[in-house]
């Protein structure tokens, strides 16, 4: 059996502003995708015989987010496992290795990271249909790229003798990342290939080695992996134990140091979409080489990536430069600097700015929500309640709202009242007032909601009954 280990965590800070903390790009649905990265990683697998059901491991924040974008691919059949914070990849595929071990000895892992483009699905499946071959014989298998290009930002593999008449060989030797030079000799040389972080292995074989390695972060898994408990349907790390679990990644823990690594050449469109300037090598390009996407207006402008979200966008006399404009927040950025945007990120968290983790449109397990306007004195939301789901019955110490609906039909719980409202009518919770919100129908449910008070933030919300475990979370 070939099981699916998807890694779902990590913040993608250098995407900013459309990438945050609580909607990260792996959940993200960019221009020009059929589905959130997260959700293409998945489907593309779709041709492969004797797949089991995926591995998700992810940070506790975005469970809901993993679970809703797996039941609208209809993927009935999965795990959930969650991260309190990352350990890098090493800790996080030996508890998924420990998990389907204990459900299937032998099977395969596939181990995937959530937030890559790759254009040709048929030789990604082809690269791994000759992966689990390798696999099934002890090999530990990576995939490298052919590399388009001398980058400095990725690190490379050099490929050794060749393995049967296949397309792997064995690793000569991680390359950590070079300078322009040296990319551009590996270029040329024909010998090195681009590290694309995904893996293959039996789960026996990665826990051994692992083992063999690193034995302090696999005897800290063992224990971690022991203590998992069950939440709602997803499996929950102890934090207590996961703290104490050294942090590497699979190249340092494992991959380096094995003599049964193999890496299989992939030449698929493949693109890790690091930083916003990745997206000039995938979009369409205009007359002048720019890549746009969105309600946008150029004049002499060349070599650049506009992305409008929200409303029109235009430019005049720029070169060589990255605009992205969300609701909230507009990027500038010097298309050869994109990566330094995560400084960008950690200014935001230095000024307690929340533009750093949120956007004015929220994602909840109930549904969501989009900030429309945030003034003194009043804030107003609309909210969509997604059918047979509930708001928490709650209380708010600051403040006042009032909810007209607009679409579907309103459940609502004031204090000992439940009552329905219709669209165009209205309800009003007083400051202190236990209420709820529900949508029994069929249909999303909308409302426009008003607050008002002394304090409208996220935070003066107190919970006294949740169907999604967040009373204490």
């Amino acid at each position: 059996m070939l099981v699916p280990v998807i890694l779902a965590g990590g913040t993608g800070s250098r995407l900013w502003p459309v990438s945050r903390a609580l909607l990260p790009k792996q959940f993200i649905q960019f221009p020009r995708q059929p589905g959130s990265l997260f959700q293409n990683t998945l489907a593309r697998l779709g041709g492969l015989e004797s797949l089991g059901a995926p591995v998700v491991v992810c940070n506790d924040d975005h469970r809901f987010l993993v679970a809703e974008q797996l039941r609208q691919l209809k993927n009935e059949h999965h795990t959930i496992m969650l991260e309190p914070f990352g350990r890098n990849t090493a800790p996080a595929v030996a508890l998924a290795a420990l998990h389907t071990r204990q459900q299937s000895p032998d099977a395969i892992l596939l181990v995937l990271p959530s937030d890559h483009a790759i254009e040709d699905h048929g030789a990604l499946l082809q690269a791994i249909r000759a992966g689990e071959k390798l696999a099934a014989d002890g090999h530990l298998v990576t995939f490298g790229i052919v590399p388009g290009s001398p980058q400095t930002g990725y690190g490379y593999i050099k490929k050794g003798q060749p393995i049967g008449d296949g397309p792997a060989c064995a690793v000569a030797s991680f390359v950590e990342k070079p300078d322009l030079d040296t990319a551009r000799a590996y270029l040329l040389s024909g010998e090195y290939l681009w590290n694309s972080g995904m893996f293959m292995f039996s789960a026996q074989r990665y826990l051994e080695e692992l083992g063999r390695f690193a034995p302090d972060m696999l005897r800290q898994c063992q224990l971690t992996f022991e203590k998992l408990e069950s939440d709602a349907g997803f499996l929950r790390v102890s934090a207590a134990l996961f703290e104490q679990c050294p942090a590497d990644s699979i190249d340092y823990a494992v991959m380096e140091k094995t003599e049964g690594a193999a890496v299989i050449t992939l030449d698929a469109q493949w693109n890790d979409l690091g930083a916003w300037s990745a997206f000039t090598d995938m979009g369409e390009k205009d007359e002048n080489n720019n890549v746009v996407n969105g309600d946008v207006l150029l004049s002499d402008v060349q070599n650049s990536y506009v992305q409008a979200g929200s409303r029109l966008v235009t430019a005049v006399g720029m070169r060589d430069t990255v605009i992205v404009e969300t609701s909230d927040a507009v990027l500038v950025a010097a298309r050869d600097k994109a990566q330094n945007v995560r400084h960008i990120v950690e200014l935001l968290k230095q000024q307690n700015r929340e533009e750093h983790s949120i956007h004015d449109l929220v994602y909840r397990p109930w549904g969501s929500y989009e900030r429309l306007v945030d003034a003194d004195g009043f804030k107003v939301k609309h909210i969509v309640v997604n059918p047979g789901a509930s708001l928490s019955l709650q209380l708010h110490h600051h403040r006042s709202e009032h909810w007209v609906v607009i679409k579907g039909e309103a459940t609502v719980t004031r204090n000992d009242e439940v009552f329905a409202i219709l669209p165009n009518e209205s309800t009003f919770i007083p400051q202190g007032c236990r209420h709820r919100l529900e949508n029994r129908g069929t249909g999303p449910c909308e409302i426009i909601e008003v607050q008002g008070g002394s304090y409208r933030g996220e935070d003066d919300i107190v919970r006294l009954e949740d169907r999604y475990g967040r009373l204490n979370r």
